[in-house]
C-alpha cells in the first residue's frame, strides 16, 4: 500500500481548524456588524441623519503626530474610542473656537455615556496653539499633523473648508460622519441626535476607554 503524503494526512485538520478559526471570528464580529446593520439598514420610517454619512468609510491613516508637549505618535492609537474631531490651525479663528466650543458641548451633552467619546483637534500647521485656548483644552486631545497628509483623508462638502465641519470617527477607526458646517445651537441639538443613536446602536460592543 502506497504511503500518504503527510501534507495530505494534515489536510482535513488543517482545513477544520481554519473553519473554527474563521467560525470564532463571525462570532466576534457579530455584535459590530449587528449594530452596524440597525444603523445603517434598519432605519425607522422618516428618519433622517443630520451628519452626513461616509460611504464608503475611510480608516484612520497612519498619519504622524505631535502633542502640544512633543511627544510624537501615529493616528491609529486614536482607535477605540469615538472620535469628534475639529482641524485647524494653531491661531485657532473665530470658526475654530466656535467648533472647540461645540465639540466640547456635544461630548457633555452626552452624560453618562460621554467618555465613549474623545474631543481631537487636528493642528494642520506649524503655529504654536495660544495659551489662552489650552485651560479648555485640558480634556481634549491636540495633535499637530501635516496639513498634505491630512488632506488625504478627510475632506470638507463641496464648497466649504477643512475646517468648517466636526468630523466622526467610530471605535473601529473608521471616517464615518461628517456634520454641516457652520456648526450652531440649532445644529448641535440635531448632532447630539445624530451621536445618541450611534452610541446607542454600538452599545453592545463598545465600552469607554481604550
Amino acid at each position: 500500500m502506497p504511503m500518504l503524503d503527510a501534507s495530505h494526512a494534515r489536510a482535513p485538520g488543517t482545513v477544520a481548524g481554519r473553519w473554527k478559526m474563521l467560525a470564532v471570528l463571525l462570532v466576534c464580529a457579530a455584535p459590530v456588524i449587528a449594530s452596524y446593520f440597525t444603523y445603517y439598514v434598519i432605519r425607522p420610517e422618516g428618519r433622517r441623519n443630520f451628519g452626513e454619512l461616509i460611504d464608503p468609510q475611510r480608516p484612520l491613516p497612519a498619519l504622524a503626530t505631535q502633542a502640544l508637549d512633543g511627544q510624537k505618535g501615529e493616528l491609529p492609537a486614536l482607535k477605540d474610542q469615538w472620535l469628534l474631531i475639529t482641524v485647524a490651525g494653531g491661531a485657532c479663528d473665530a470658526r475654530c473656537e466656535s467648533n472647540l466650543y461645540f465639540q466640547r458641548q456635544l461630548r457633555e451633552s452626552l452624560g453618562k455615556e460621554k467618555e465613549r467619546l474623545d474631543r481631537v483637534w487636528l493642528v494642520n500647521d506649524e503655529v504654536a496653539v495660544r495659551e489662552a485656548l489650552r485651560p479648555a483644552l485640558a480634556a481634549s486631545t491636540v495633535l499637530r499633523v501635516a496639513p498634505a497628509e491630512l488632506a488625504k483623508w478627510l475632506e470638507p462638502a463641496a464648497g466649504q473648508r477643512l475646517q468648517d465641519h466636526l468630523y466622526l470617527v467610530d471605535p473601529l477607526g473608521n471616517w464615518m460622519m461628517r456634520f454641516p458646517a457652520g456648526m450652531d445651537a440649532e445644529a448641535a441639538a440635531k448632532a447630539k441626535r445624530d451621536l445618541e443613536r450611534l452610541l446607542r446602536a454600538s452599545s453592545s460592543w463598545d465600552k469607554e476607554g481604550r
